[in-house]
């Protein structure tokens, strides 16, 4: 019994490692595929801050935490879901006024607050001046279906391969057979528009008379490396 487990365990050895060698002998062609996808964004991510300066740490702390309150009520008031509002940080710092010879404090509170509806941006932006923010750190664009987005430019980057692949062998006189190996060798996020501004003015006319964004397209590229076989006609 012992010398039957030893013999099937060589076989199977062997024969896994004529079909490594096999493969290491097969003529391959191998090619990068890029695919992209494009789509219009339908829902933006803001973030926003609420800045607060004094000479008491604990006044200074109150009234950043007072402001917050206000713009998590103002979103509240507007049908925002809470998971769709999330701290980022809070920060409180103790800095040296050289030339005054004091100390003074800045309390910091960042919020993210996603909108799934893009049209009720600027509604959203007007409400959140008012409630008291005086620092905007970001807008991202986002897209609901993103997945699907990400799984279509997959499928493009591999059909892009697969017509590389193709075209050189068809120039052999050849041709490819079916895939021995294949990797994602990178893929990236959608890189629209980001829109940065400090220190707003609180004097801004936010009455949202006009337009104040430009949403644009959000790109997904996906990129794969494959390995075909390469076959004589």
């Amino acid at each position: 019994m012992k010398h039957l487990f030893l013999f099937i365990l060589l076989s199977t050895a062997m024969a896994t490692t004529g079909q490594t060698i096999q493969t290491q002998l097969e003529s391959l062609v191998n090619v990068t595929g890029e695919g992209k996808v494009k789509a219009v964004p339908d829902g933006v991510a803001i973030k926003v801050r609420v800045e607060s300066q004094g000479n008491e740490a604990r006044a200074v702390k109150a009234e950043n935490d007072q402001t917050i309150d206000a713009v998590i009520k103002f979103l509240r008031s507007q049908g925002i879901d809470s998971k769709n509002v999330q701290t980022e940080y809070i920060n409180l710092n103790k800095n040296y006024d050289y030339n005054k010879k004091v100390y003074n404090y800045v309390a910091n509170q960042t919020l993210t607050v996603t909108l799934k509806d893009l049209s009720k941006y600027e509604g959203v932006m007007a409400g959140l001046l008012n409630s008291g923010i005086n620092r905007i750190d970001g807008v991202q664009f986002t897209a609901s279906n993103m997945e699907a987005l990400r799984s279509e430019a997959r499928i493009k980057a591999i059909t892009n391969a697969k017509e590389k692949a193709s075209a050189y062998a068809k120039a052999l006189g050849q041709s490819i057979g079916y895939a021995v190996q294949i990797s994602e060798s990178g893929s990236s996020n959608p890189q629209p528009p980001m829109y940065k501004a400090r220190m707003m003015s609180m004097e801004m006319d936010s009455s949202g008379g006009g337009e104040t964004i430009a949403p644009g397209e959000l790109t997904f590229t996906a990129r794969v490396s494959v390995s075909f076989r390469l076959l004589t006609q």
